[in-house]
């Protein structure tokens, strides 16, 4: 960087990769915060992802059940992934949907993205409800291990109130898609 950048009200003076993977990026910045001093701030960027809650034609939605590295234990969330380079997020979302749980989805409805965590990541998600389900084979990556598991819609959205689903964009779509079909929850 030859010439400092204003981010807001900061400036900043360098920008350096401290770690980078596909998925990740680690950087600590070099900056003059709002206040006039210098200092450094530090982010996490992840590669943009898609988060897909199914329900099927009786308000039955999909969801997965997989160990989460990060989090140390097994965790019930929506089918969620990354965007790959040149795809659309529809595309990923269509793509992560019939992977991970083997489903496709003739009807979607976008439900806008949800950033997990503004102060130090970067990762916007695009949320997906996905209707009128057809069944097929998963396709997973080899580091996979989902099981699919189906409930009534307002047993999700009661696990998201009990805090049995905290995946942030998988507790956000689910939200968004009760305010869509309130009926759901008298399923």
């Amino acid at each position: 960087m030859e010439k400092p950048i204003n981010h807001g009200p900061w400036l900043v003076s360098k920008q350096n990769a401290i770690y980078q993977d596909p998925w990740i990026e680690v950087r600590m910045d070099n900056v003059v915060r709002p206040d006039g001093s210098p200092g450094t701030f530090s982010t996490v960027r992840i590669k943009p992802g898609v988060c897909v809650i199914p329900v099927d034609e009786q308000g039955i939605c999909y969801l997965t059940k997989e160990f989460h590295y990060a989090v140390g234990r097994e965790t019930i969330e929506g089918i969620s992934g990354g965007i790959e380079q040149g795809e659309t997020p529809e595309f990923a979302a269509a793509r992560e949907l019939q992977e991970e749980v083997g489903i496709i989805a003739d009807r979607w409805i976008p439900l806008g993205t949800v950033d997990p965590m503004t102060s130090s990541l970067h990762s916007p998600t695009a949320l997906f409800l996905a209707t009128q389900l057809r069944f097929t084979e998963t396709n997973m990556e080899s580091t996979e291990q989902i099981e699919r598991i189906a409930m009534p819609f307002a047993e999700a959205m009661r696990m998201v109130m009990d805090s049995e689903i905290t995946h942030g964009p998988s507790c956000v779509t689910i939200l968004k898609t009760c305010m869509l079909f309130p009926d759901w929850l008298r399923s």
